[in-house]
């Protein structure tokens, strides 16, 4: 059991923890969530005794072995297997032994190291490390890599394959699925609810605790407070508890406002001064209850876009990839048709390194087709967020600077209260970004994507770096936002939640899955993650007729489905938008029945108001007739 009893932890001159409380059973998964700065990572760098408590007592058993995440990985010429291997220690120091005792001909010592190497699994360990790394998203070419040739997500992954492959009673991972893809995730999550120990993780991914942990430790106000079960269940004990305690401020406040108006009217009466003495002490002994601060919900909305082109983009034929100079052109995606239609919402699947991003910037435009066409519709607006325009924000400027820089000609305090609705407040807004958080950036550089209007949205991984309270405001606002949106991401709850077709980007090319993330996961542990043994005792396969009428029944049904996926999406959307100006147009049919509005003083507020129904009337008609066309295109589909 791992028990903290009236933990104090100060780092600097702020103290995180004051007496705080937590007790957590062997075999519990545990999420560890709180505000950034709440002292998530101090008390992980407690539990790995690489910090001393100011106050208070951690106790938890002195024989359990920690495996946690390493920060740096050198730039070793060992292989990547090896490596990932290396995470086992017991074994590693097991095999130096052996080497030691073959050295000094020791029989005895030879064939104790023997028996204890087959204790530790050690003739399995390579198969165990291929099999982590597999599921990691590595090659087997990879694996034979150095560890040198990885770029910096890859050696996190490295790090993590390390942790996961050390015999642990206690695994402490703090973010663990920034650097994954969605298929990593998926797999990671798999193992990590087999693992049979004690697992404490500090994640801003409320899929990948739902779907993992079954204890909540929030760190609030200096405490932890223990919530049982995942996190969709912490946040509705949490909204319950901050309701009652809220109600119970506000009963202790009227009482005490009671006593208070007792004592103050009747203590210096000679006749009432007893009880006015006794309420004194009643008030004296009352707990004193702090209001409920309840941080106000962070949110933005994107602003109505400009009116699109339809289609939007459109790219035939392409192949997509990098010129090389002096070298022969590398190829990443070829013979790419795509057609961007609008209201279109496509969440991109694919592996790290199957070319998303490639895609993403072929779409952009930062790359030109190596061959074929993209050509883009009069009037696209895009907005495009990744984490390389993050880094190309300029550090000693401030987000006031950035946005004046896209709109040089509007009044600072606009400017100031639009980044106030991002959380740059007051000094915040001018100060240089330098010392920003990551999170802080992205943060900044959404906002200036918001203010652009775009009419089209390619994200790439906008949720890297995003506490939990941003990545929910970002889902809001990208499920209420009204244009296309193309989005790349690892955060199942934001993908749900938004997009609404699923393009899988794999084996050099692109094609439509027709299915959702849980049919997703399904078909990646029957191919990609596949255990052999399952494969073995598997049904054998139906006879040749039968299995080939179904094959032809799926694909006939997947035809059909491709082709009407674009124009159910294009018919909800029309419809959303109909709804949407059909309220407005109530809304001003009512405001325009006031006499009022009809005075000499009321002449241009009556003007917009009737220019702002003939334009909806319009709006309304050209809507309502393309969905009649809609679903004439429909009918013919399934005729």
């Amino acid at each position: 059991m791992i028990r903290l009893q009236k933990l104090t932890l100060i780092r600097g001159t702020k103290p995180l923890l004051e007496a705080a409380d937590l007790a957590l059973n062997p075999g519990e998964k545990i999420g560890l969530i709180g505000a950034n700065g709440s002292g998530k990572s101090s008390l992980f760098a407690l539990l790995r005794h690489e910090l001393q408590a100011d106050g208070g007592d951690v106790d938890f058993p002195a024989a359990w072995r920690i495996a946690h995440v390493a920060q740096e990985t050198p730039a070793l010429d060992r292989t990547a297997l090896d490596y990932a291997v290396d995470g086992d220690t017991t074994l590693r120091r097991l095999e130096n032994e052996l080497a030691e005792a073959e050295a000094a001909h020791d029989g005895h010592k030879i064939g104790e190291l023997h028996t204890a190497l087959a204790d530790a699994d050690a003739y399995t360990v390579r198969s165990r490390g291929e099999t982590l790394l597999t599921g990691l998203g590595f090659s087997h070419d990879q694996m034979k890599r150095p560890v040198a040739s990885f770029s910096g997500g890859w050696r996190m992954r490295l790090n993590l394959a390390q942790a996961l492959m050390c015999p642990s009673d206690l695994l402490l991972l703090d973010e663990p699925t920034n650097h994954l893809d969605l298929d990593a995730i998926l797999w990671l999550e798999d193992w990590l609810k087999r693992y049979p120990g004690t697992l404490i993780i500090i994640s801003h991914d409320r899929d990948f605790l739902d779907g993992v942990v079954n204890v909540i430790a929030h760190l609030a106000d200096k405490k932890i407070k223990r919530y049982g079960g995942n996190y969709s269940t912490f946040e509705k004990q949490r909204s319950i508890d901050l309701a009652l305690g809220q109600a119970t401020f506000e009963k202790q406040s009227r009482e005490r406002a009671h006593l208070q108006s007792f004592i103050d009217r009747f203590k210096a009466k000679a006749t009432k001064a007893k009880q006015a003495q006794s309420r004194m002490k009643m008030l004296a002994k009352m707990e004193d209850l702090a209001p409920i601060h309840a941080a106000a919900s962070f949110s933005f909305e994107f602003r109505e876009p400009e009116r699109a082109p339809n289609p939007l983009l459109t790219l035939e034929d392409v192949v997509a990839g990098y010129h090389v100079e002096g070298e022969s052109d590398k190829v990443i995606l070829s013979n790419l048709n795509l057609t961007l239609q609008a209201g279109q919402r496509i969440g991109l699947l694919g592996v790290n390194g199957a070319g998303k991003s490639t895609l993403i910037k072929t779409l952009v435009g930062d790359l030109a087709p190596l061959s074929g066409v993209a050509s883009q519709g009069k009037g696209l607006s895009i907005g495009y967020f990744a984490q390389h325009q993050v880094e190309m924000l300029r550090h000693d400027q401030s987000p006031l600077w950035h946005l004046a820089k896209i709109a040089p000609t509007v009044r600072e305090q606009e400017l100031r209260n639009f980044l106030g609705g991002f959380n740059f407040v007051g000094e915040m807004a001018s100060a240089c970004i330098a010392p920003f958080s990551g999170g802080e950036k992205a943060r900044l550089a959404l906002a200036l994507i918001v203010w652009q209007r775009p009419n089209l949205l390619l994200l790439d991984e906008p949720t890297n770096h995003l506490d939990l309270e941003t990545r929910e405001a970002l889902t809001l606002a990208l499920a209420q936002f009204e244009g296309t949106l193309v989005l790349v991401s690892h955060d199942r709850h934001l993908l749900r939640a938004t997009t609404e077709e699923f393009l899988i980007v794999a084996d050099g090319g692109l094609r439509e899955f027709d299915g959702d993330l849980d049919d997703y996961r399904d078909w990646l542990f029957k191919t990609k993650l596949s255990k052999p043994a399952a494969q073995e005792t598997a049904a054998p396969p139906p006879s040749v007729d039968r299995k080939e009428q179904k094959r032809l029944e799926a694909e006939a049904r997947q035809r059909l489905s491709v082709q009407k996926k674009p124009v159910e999406t294009r018919i909800k959307r029309l419809e959303e938008q109909m709804q949407r100006r059909n309220q407005r147009k109530a809304e001003l049919e009512t405001l325009l029945t006031d006499p009022a509005l009809y005075a000499e003083s009321q002449k241009d507020t009556l003007k917009a108001r009737l220019f702002e129904q003939a334009t909806l009337v319009k709006e309304l008609e050209q809507l309502e007739m393309e969905w009649l066309e809609q679903q004439e295109v429909l009918e013919g589909i399934g005729a």
